[in-house]
């Protein structure tokens, strides 16, 4: 049976029974009056949904707001709760006195208590809603006992839109349970809702699934699912109804490929498995799947050739699917003519982000059906085809980031009349039309980044004829040049960031709407434009505006919701205003290489949710502000290139405790390295180079175990350096000394791991706690006074790539674990008082000789060789090899003088006769007096 009836069905079950809809001719029973009575008394009802719950209003309860009743039985009972939405309190137990109650529906409220056990007690339920209801802890056991249960929803509170990771860690696991065996006492189910709920406990899942025959609706929607008791192929084969399927979003752990008990349930019609971590090749079996209409295995791992999975599947699969979504995966091949020439209903198709190459089919022409096409981030090549413009129910294409090429022309979209959607940046096609082309479609939004627009550096005017409508416009790089129309300032995301567009930019007026605007990268010149409130992102770096900044932040009395503004690379110049307390949604702030002078001030503790401040590159004086404390989101923080002075903050360990990116080079900061820096278990980049830095090297640096733990990208390309925007995402960057020379991160930014402490005059030793940073890329202390050996663990450091510890004061040997150390390409260790053999590899074999110079070392790549006697030297041989040669030369030397005395008494007679005679001599007086000696103390005492 397909799920619309059945639903159906259970619809008219629960309201057919209602007396034509109209309560005006029942009463209900008093008891059950007073029971709704104890609930209102025991809610708290801010939105006076409850208003109406008063005898003194009326007094009879069936006419009363989300109650309905019945007369099926006689007597009006209360048959339906309807109370969802602003509730708060506990439910009371009196509910369990309305006998004849089918329909319980408590969802969007805010209650402020486990899920009352009682709820198990009122028999007559067939509907039952919990969803998002604020009810936390274990579900109860009980509910199992509603035997005549069809419909149960219950959903955790868990707001999916408010996550910037997709990712199944994020979920608020408010509630959750021991086991899900309860459920299999309602064998009369039909629909099962129980999504963001913690079912990482409920091993047994697939089994208690398999008791509930009458199951046509299921879904476990960011549930943590546990599969390690488990096997995924357990299956449920007995629940054959079953036609809707969701299992998204559980993140499962790698390796599992997706069960092929799936494909055996015939009858499904949708089924989710998006977000799962799924790996290897699409099952062949999804061809058994006859009345699939919506399919989606997005944002997992899965990989092999199209071809394999979609060559030969099943006419009912291609007549019955109407929506795929293989997104976000790592599926290959080519499509083939027969691939788009087969799905003759399809009307969703999501290929974006996987590997496809080839070129797109003519045959792509067939699909009438065809609505929505994303081929996105793949690497498909050649032209788009022309039967593209034969599509007329074509809404939405977004073939952007291929390697795709060539002219678009008025062909390719002669009959797409519905077309809403068009984005081909990132290809390299030209577009030629006519000058006065009209053209068929009214887009909402058009992104055409390092496209040709082919009309010299003008927009184009078929681009002007979208704007009653436009709300997303994308021509950045395209190479236009001049003065900006004044219709595109109305535009609600607007990026022309990398062009030659000139002249002022006017006041940036109130549209209605949030708005986003980014203009980089272009030479527009003036003084700051005035903003509205609702402008959400502002990105106006690399251009030539000059002036103050006090017009552009302080002048208004507004409150603003800028999230974005991003000022760098312009000359602008006086101090930085002190009315941040105006810009309280701030999080992201570039002011960097300006002319900015002046202290930072202290309103800037006002930006509470601030996560990026980069001031970096200007001419700003003073201490490092208290007032920063309050800045508790900050996870990067980029003051380098001033003449910032005093010492670091000792709150900064504790109060920025998610700080990732600390960047303070060039400044005038002096003092010890507080051993509170420390507590930045998140650091991952901490530059303090060229200050004044003295004292030694905390030895507490080992709690930076963001630079001891393995780093990867965000899953789905969102994190913690990376900021939302209307149509995708800002990604922070930073710019780390490394290798010997600075370079610029912003992809791969979330996997850098930087310690700069050169230039300073740091001393002592290098504490050996610091080689426990396994994970740490690039290291470099030199041009301080520090002393010692280099610690022999240095070898621990098997992530490292850049090493410099050059004019500094070390001595001995350096390390043989520098052998191991096979990710290092970038070594200095000049200038010092480093001894011996340098390590032999052929990796140190390709380091300049520069590297080394200014040492007593020897060996490769230094010219000058090692005593061949020596061989390879380090710390525990060094004090042995020095005893080893005295002695050798003190038994050569005892050797010598033993051997001439010995021959000159063998050739010299008179020499010999003596010698022997003086020994004979010197032997009777020590005999004589040690016998003297003995007889005395051996005599007898009188």
């Amino acid at each position: 049976m397909k799920p619309a009836p059945i639903l159906a069905a259970l619809f008219f079950l629960v309201i057919g029974n209602i007396n034509g809809g109209n309560n005006i001719n029942l009463v209900c029973p008093e008891i059950e009056r007073e029971a709704l009575l104890s609930i209102k008394a025991s809610l708290k009802d801010p939105s006076n949904i409850l208003s109406t719950w008063n005898i003194s209003v009326d007094v009879n309860c069936c006419n009363w707001n989300g109650v309905v009743c019945s007369n099926i039985t006689g007597g009006g009972h209360v048959q339906q709760l309807r109370l969802q939405g602003g509730l708060r309190g506990k439910m009371n137990p009196s509910l369990v006195n309305l006998k004849h109650l089918s329909y319980l529906d408590l969802s969007q409220n805010e209650f402020e208590q486990t899920i009352p056990s009682f709820i198990g007690s009122i028999a007559s339920l067939e509907y039952l809603n919990l969803s998002r209801a604020g009810f936390y802890g274990t579900v109860p056991r009980s509910i199992g006992d509603l035997s005549n249960l069809r419909v149960l929803i219950l959903e955790g509170n868990y707001d999916e839109s408010q996550s910037d990771q997709l990712n199944v860690n994020n979920v608020a696991r408010e509630m959750d349970v021991d086991s899900l065996q309860w459920l299999s006492r309602l064998s009369r189910l039909e629909l099962l809702h129980v999504n963001y709920v913690n079912l990482s406990r409920a091993a047994n899942w697939q089994q208690v699934i398999n008791t509930l025959p009458s199951l046509v609706e299921l879904k476990f929607r960011y549930c943590n699912l546990n599969f390690d008791n488990a096997p995924l192929n357990n299956g449920v084969s007995n629940v054959t109804s079953l036609a809707i399927l969701d299992l998204s979003r559980n993140n499962f752990r790698p390796n599992y490929t997706i069960p092929g008990w799936i494909f055996q349930l015939s009858n499904l019609t949708f089924l989710d498995l998006s977000y799962n971590s799924f790996q290897g090749p699409i099952p062949r079996g999804i061809a058994n799947l006859c009345k699939i209409r919506r399919l989606d295995l997005s944002y997992n791992n899965l990989e092999g050739d199209i071809s394999d999975s979609f060559g030969n599947v099943s006419d009912c699969f291609l007549g019955s699917l109407e929506w795929l979504d293989l997104s976000r995966n790592q599926i290959s091949g080519n499509l083939s003519d027969r691939f788009f020439g087969d799905f003759q209903s399809l009307i969703v198709l999501k290929l974006g982000s996987n590997s496809l190459s080839g070129a797109i089919p003519v045959s792509i022409g067939k699909m009438l059906s065809l609505e929505y096409l994303d081929l996105s981030v793949n690497k498909f090549t050649g032209n788009l085809p022309e039967s593209v413009g034969q599509l007329f129910n074509f809404r939405y294409l977004n073939i952007r980031d291929n390697k795709m090429e060539g002219v678009l022309t008025e062909i390719h979209f002669a009959n797409l009349t519905n077309l809403y959607y068009l984005s081909a940046s990132w290809n390299n096609f030209t577009f030629n039309v006519r000058r006065n082309w009209i053209p068929p479609f009214k887009l909402r939004t058009l992104m055409l980044s390092s496209c040709d627009l082919g009309e010299g550096t003008e927009i184009p005017s078929w681009i002007e004829m979208q704007k009653p409508q436009i709300h997303t416009l994308d021509l950045s790089s395209t190479g236009i040049s001049g003065n900006v129309p004044g219709w595109i300032w109305k535009v609600r995301f607007l990026n022309v960031s990398h062009n030659q567009l000139h002249g002022s930019i006017p006041v940036i007026s109130d549209i209605g709407r949030r708005h986003y605007l980014y203009l980089s990268s272009n030479q527009f010149s003036g003084s700051l434009p005035r903003v509205a409130p609702n402008v959400s992102a502002l990105d106006l770096s690399n251009n030539s505006f000059s002036g103050g900044l006090s017009h552009f932040l302080c002048e208004m009395n507004e409150t603003y919701s800028l999230g974005f503004l991003h000022l760098g690379g312009n000359q602008l110049s006086g101090e930085i205003p002190d009315c941040w307390m105006k810009w309280p949604s701030m999080e992201y702030l570039n002011l960097g290489n300006n002319i900015l002078s002046g202290t930072i001030p202290n309103s800037i503790g006002f930006l509470t949710g601030l996560r990026s401040l980069n001031l970096y590159g200007n001419k700003i004086s003073g201490p490092i502000p208290f007032s920063m404390s309050s800045c508790t989101k900050l996870v990067k923080i980029g003051l380098s290139d001033n003449e910032i002075d005093g010492s670091i903050p000792s709150w900064m360990g504790t109060s920025l405790a998610n700080l990732k990116i600390l960047i303070l080079r060039s400044n005038k900061l002096n003092g010890k390295i507080s051993s509170g820096i420390c507590h930045l278990n998140y650091l991952q980049i901490l530059d303090l180079s060229d200050n004044k830095f003295s004292g030694i090297i905390p030895r507490c640096l080992d709690n930076f175990t963001a630079m001891a733990t393995e780093r990867s990208l965000p899953e789905y390309g969102i994190g913690e350096l990376d900021y939302n925007t209307y149509r995708g995402f800002f990604r922070d960057s930073a710019k780390v000394a490394t290798k010997g020379s600075e370079l610029q991160y912003d992809t791969i930014l979330a996997l850098v791991t930087n310690i700069d402490l050169s230039n300073n005059n740091l001393s002592g030793d290098i504490p050996k706690e610091l080689t426990s940073l396994v994970e740490l890329r690039s290291l470099n202390l030199s041009g301080n006074q520090l002393t010692g050996m280099i610690p022999g663990s240095i070898g621990d450091m098997k992530q490292l790539e850049s090493l410099d510890l050059s004019r500094n004061s070390l001595s001995g040997d350096m390390p043989n674990s520098f052998r191991v150390m096979s990710t290092l390409n970038y070594l200095n260790v000049s200038y010092n008082k480093l001894t011996g053999r340098i390590p032999e590899s052929t990796q140190f074999w390709g380091f300049n000789a520069s590297s080394f110079i200014g040492n007593e070392l020897c060996g490769p790549p230094l010219t000058n060789s090692c005593n061949s006697s020596g061989g390879p030297k380090n710390r525990e041989d060094k004090s042995s090899s020095k005893i080893e040669w005295y002695f050798v030369f003190l038994s050569l030397g005892y050797g010598f003088g033993f051997s001439v005395v010995c021959t000159t008494l063998a050739l010299n007679k008179l020499w010999r006769e003596a010698y022997f005679g003086f020994l004979e001599n010197i032997w009777n007086i020590i005999y004589l007096y040690c016998y003297t000696k003995w007889a005395s103390l051996t005599k007898p005492s009188s």
